[in-house]
C-alpha cells in the first residue's frame, strides 16, 4: 500500500511540474541520425595519389543531432542543438571523405570500439545555441543572438557546408527585418577570437570578424533578386605570428554582389556576381608551392567570380527528366600578378566554403581562393562548366547524373612557380568529373542516398598535386533519419 501511495505521489508532482513548464514555455524536440559509408580511391586515408598502389579508404561516419526548441513568450524565443559527430570503431571525429585519417582523430573519446570496456566517448557538443528576440527594442526587427547556422541564398558564400558530417555554424548576431516581399539581414560574426595579448607593443589580439548585410526582393523577374556586401576582418594577416605588431599585414577581405534566380518561360534560371576588394597579404602568402614569387605585405586584393545556369524540367513527361547547364568563373592570380613593382592577388576567395554544392561531389576544390594546392588550385582560379540530368523512374525514386569539365582561370604556362611545369605543353584542364547519385524517399522522415563518382585527371592536375594516377573513384551510402 505504502508502495503504490509513494508512486501515485511522484506521478502527481512530475504531472504538476509538467503542466507548468509547459505553461511557461511551448517545447519541442526533434533531431536526426545521419549515417554514411564512404569508400575512395584518392589514395588511401585521404593520401590523393590517385594510384592504384594504394588501398582504398573506407569508414562509417554518423551524425546525431537533438534539436530543442522552446517558444518562450510571444517574444523570446530560444534553440538548442546537440549534435555528437563520430565514425563507427573509433573515436574520432566523422570527416569528409577527402581527409586524411591524421586529420580526422579526436582527443573526445579517444577509443569507445568495441574493445573498449567502458565507453569515455565525450563526443557530443553544441552546434547551435541562440535565442531571438522579436520586435527588439520595440524596432521591427527580430534579433537571434548565439551560435548559429548563416545561410545565404543558394550557400554560395555563407552556408552549413551540407556535406561535411559536422556542418558549419558560426558564433554572433543577426538581424532581420522583414516586410511584404523584401527581407533585410545584417550579422556580426566573430569568426575567430586569439588569446588576448600581455605584449604591450602588441597593437590587436589577432581577432578575426566577419560582417554582412543582405537584401532580398521577390517577385523580380519571375523569381528573387538578392544583393549582397560582406567584410572579412582579419587585421594581422600572416607573418605575424603572436605579435600581430605591423598594421600592413592584415588581410582584409570586401566582397560585394547580386544574385537572381528564378523561372521564365518554364526555363529555371540563376545569374550571380561577386566582386572583392581589400588587402591580401595573407592569401598571397599562402600560395604553398609558389615559392618564386615575392608576394608580400600590403599585396592590393582584386578578384570577381560570376556563375550563370539554366535549366528545364519537364514534369508532365514520363520519369519527369530535367536537364541543367552551368558555368563558373572564379579569377585567379598568375605569377606576373605578384612579381613586379605593384602586385596585386586576383584569386577570389569563396569566403565561408560550401564547394561541395557547386564543384563536384569528390571534393576537390574547396577553398579555390586561398592559395591551397591540396584542395584548391594554387590561387590560380577556377572553370566549372557542368551539365547536370535528372529523372523520376517510379515514385519516390530520383535518378541524378553530373558531368563536369575543370580548368585554371589563369593559364598555366604561365605560372611554372605554382608547381607546374610552364613550359607551354600543358593547357589549363584540370580534369572530368561525373556523379551518379540516386535518391530514395523511403518514408516521409527518412531518405536513402547512393552515390558513385569518378574523377579522371589531367597533366595539370598531377603536376598541381604531386600525384601520378589517372583517376580516382568515390562511392557512398547514406541514410538521413529525421524526426
Amino acid at each position: 500500500m505504502k508502495k503504490n501511495f509513494i508512486i501515485f505521489a511522484a506521478l502527481m508532482v512530475t504531472a504538476f511540474f509538467g503542466a507548468e513548464i509547459a505553461k511557461a514555455a511551448d517545447v519541442s524536440v526533434g533531431g536526426q541520425i545521419l549515417t554514411r559509408y564512404e569508400v575512395n580511391e584518392h589514395g588511401g586515408n585521404g593520401t590523393n595519389d590517385f594510384t592504384d598502389d594504394s588501398a582504398a579508404s573506407d569508414f562509417i561516419g554518423q551524425r546525431t543531432v537533438v534539436d530543442v526548441k522552446a517558444n518562450i513568450n510571444d517574444e523570446t524565443s530560444a534553440f538548442i542543438q546537440l549534435q555528437s559527430n563520430r565514425q563507427w570503431g573509433s573515436g574520432a571525429v566523422g570527416a569528409n571523405h577527402n581527409t586524411a585519417t591524421a586529420n580526422r582523430a579526436s582527443t573526445q573519446g579517444a577509443n569507445d570500439g568495441s574493445f573498449q570496456a567502458n565507453d569515455a566517448d565525450i563526443s557530443v557538443g553544441i552546434h547551435e545555441a541562440y535565442f531571438t528576440l522579436k520586435n527588439f527594442a520595440s524596432l521591427p526587427v527580430d534579433a537571434k543572438v548565439g551560435r548559429q547556422e548563416v545561410i545565404i541564398d543558394g550557400h554560395r558564400l555563407f552556408g552549413d557546408t551540407l556535406w561535411t558530417m559536422g556542418q558549419q555554424t558560426h558564433d554572433g548576431i543577426r538581424l532581420t527585418h522583414k516586410h511584404d516581399n523584401v527581407s533585410f539581414n545584417a550579422a556580426y560574426i566573430r569568426a575567430n577570437e586569439s588569446a588576448v595579448s600581455t605584449n604591450a607593443n602588441q597593437l590587436n589580439n589577432n581577432d578575426v570578424n566577419a560582417y554582412l548585410a543582405h537584401m532580398n526582393y521577390k517577385g523580380l523577374l519571375g523569381g528573387q533578386l538578392s544583393v549582397l556586401y560582406a567584410y572579412l576582418q582579419d587585421p594581422c594577416g600572416a607573418g605575424e605570428g603572436n605579435d600581430c605588431t605591423d598594421v600592413v599585414s592584415k588581410n582584409d577581405i570586401h566582397t560585394i554582389g547580386f544574385r537572381q534566380a528564378g523561372q521564365m518561360f518554364g526555363i529555371d534560371y540563376r545569374g550571380e556576381y561577386y566582386y572583392q576588394w581589400g588587402d591580401g597579404d595573407q592569401d598571397a602568402q599562402n600560395f604553398a608551392t609558389r615559392t618564386s614569387t615575392t608576394a608580400g605585405v600590403g599585396v592590393d586584393r582584386d578578384a570577381y567570380m560570376f556563375g550563370v545556369r539554366v535549366g528545364k524540367a519537364f514534369n508532365n513527361v514520363n520519369m519527369k527528366p530535367g536537364i541543367t547547364v552551368w558555368y563558373d568563373y572564379l579569377s585567379g592570380t598568375s605569377d606576373s600578378d605578384l612579381n613586379g613593382g605593384n602586385p596585386s592577388y586576383n584569386s577570389f576567395n569563396t569566403l565561408f566554403d560550401t564547394g561541395h554544392k557547386f564543384y563536384g561531389l569528390q571534393d576537390l576544390f574547396l577553398g579555390v581562393g586561398s592559395g591551397n594546392s591540396t584542395n584548391g588550385t594554387a590561387g590560380l582560379g577556377l572553370q566549372d562548366l557542368a551539365v547536370k540530368a535528372k529523372l523520376s523512374p517510379m515514385p519516390g525514386w530520383t535518378v541524378k547524373a553530373d558531368y563536369h569539365w575543370f580548368s585554371t582561370a589563369e593559364g598555366v604556362a604561365g605560372s611554372p612557380s605554382a608547381g607546374l611545369n610552364g613550359d607551354g605543353s600543358q593547357d589549363s584542364s584540370l580534369g572530368n568529373e561525373l556523379d551518379i547519385t540516386l535518391v530514395n524517399k523511403y518514408n516521409a522522415n527518412t531518405k536513402i542516398m547512393i552515390g558513385f563518382s569518378n574523377y579522371t585527371t589531367t597533366a595539370a592536375f598531377r603536376d598541381l598535386r604531386g600525384v601520378v594516377g589517372d583517376s580516382a573513384n568515390w562511392a557512398y551510402l547514406q541514410f538521413d533519419v529525421k524526426f
